[in-house]
């Protein structure tokens, strides 16, 4: 039995076979139909969502299994009964346990006390489906991964951290852009860094927008995570440096521009640049699909 919690748990090796799987799997999926057949997997959410949860359901279905999707936005795990008593009942009747939730801690008791896979599917910590998908989307658009330059700007967050995990898996440069205070998690940072040395290529986090080389992508999300009820105008003032707008990108001398959505338009991202020729926004919503294809099948079959 395989766990995805944080992206740790994959190689390099590991990660490039996803990401080819994922490839094989967009060019010809009825060749995979069937290689789930009678499989289950329980899809858990406390959050919100549009591509995580259709994503998951279509991928199910098109490798032959069967996903059941349990609303739990009213905050009944851990109450109605405990996450253990979820995870034992749950591993009974399913395959595998798709938790997109608030905390870390949560994936950890079901994978801890459940006997199935656990796939994080968001968590407060880390989105590793969401890494693989973007660096699948960079090997598309680029033919390469080892040695990009991507360049992220805004809240350092969940995303962040599994850029920057991902990355340094793969041999990717990621420096990350944030206002001083909001950076990404410092331990995960670190642990993620010794990786990247290991693997030659260089993470950093930098406070002020400035260009001392040329970046491949630039990459944005949300200046407020989800569960945050700040509203957008009280950080607009905060984060409007990190902007991607037309200026920013070709100063960055981008050459694909990606925001892992849903986007605040004219926030975070300008309309210009998100609907423009540089824009792979949803290449990298598409390629969701086929990473969750993959690591299905990684994990189940």
């Amino acid at each position: 039995m395989r766990h995805l919690l944080t992206g740790f748990e994959f190689t390099k090796e590991q990660y490039l076979e996803l990401i080819n799987l994922a490839s094989q799997m967009k060019a010809n999926p009825s060749a995979y139909m069937d290689c789930l057949k009678g499989k289950t997997g329980t899809i858990m959410f406390e959050k919100p969502s549009l591509r995580t949860r259709t994503t998951f359901e279509i991928a199910l279905y098109k490798l032959g299994a069967h996903g059941v999707y349990l609303d739990l936005q009213g905050g009944d795990l851990g109450k109605r009964e405990s996450i253990a008593d979820y995870a034992r009942n749950l591993s009974r009747w399913t395959d595998c346990l798709i938790g997109r939730v608030f905390s870390q801690k949560t994936l950890e008791e079901l994978a801890a006390t459940g006997s199935v896979s656990v796939i994080n599917a968001l968590s407060d910590l880390y989105h590793p489906a969401q890494a693989m998908a973007d660096y699948m989307t960079v090997k598309e658009h680029l033919g390469k991964l080892e040695g990009v330059n991507l360049a992220y700007f805004g809240e350092g967050n969940n995303v962040t951290n599994s850029l920057f995990i991902a990355g340094a898996t793969l041999g990717v440069n990621v420096t990350c852009f944030s206002p001083l205070g909001r950076g990404p998690d410092i331990q995960i940072f670190n642990q993620a860094k010794a990786i990247a040395d290991k693997n030659g290529c260089k993470l950093e986090v930098k406070n002020a927008v400035e260009f001392d080389k040329s970046y491949d992508v630039v990459y944005t999300d949300t200046w407020v995570s989800m569960g945050d009820n700040t509203p957008l105008e009280s950080v607009k003032a905060l984060y409007m440096p990190y902007q991607i707008n037309e200026q920013l990108v070709e100063k960055s001398g981008a050459k694909i521009v990606m925001h892992c959505l849903p986007a605040h338009r004219n926030f975070e991202i300008t309309d210009e640049v998100m609907d423009g020729p540089k824009s792979v926004v949803f290449d990298e919503a598409e390629n969701r699909l086929h990473i969750h294809m993959a690591l299905l099948k990684t994990l189940l079959g």
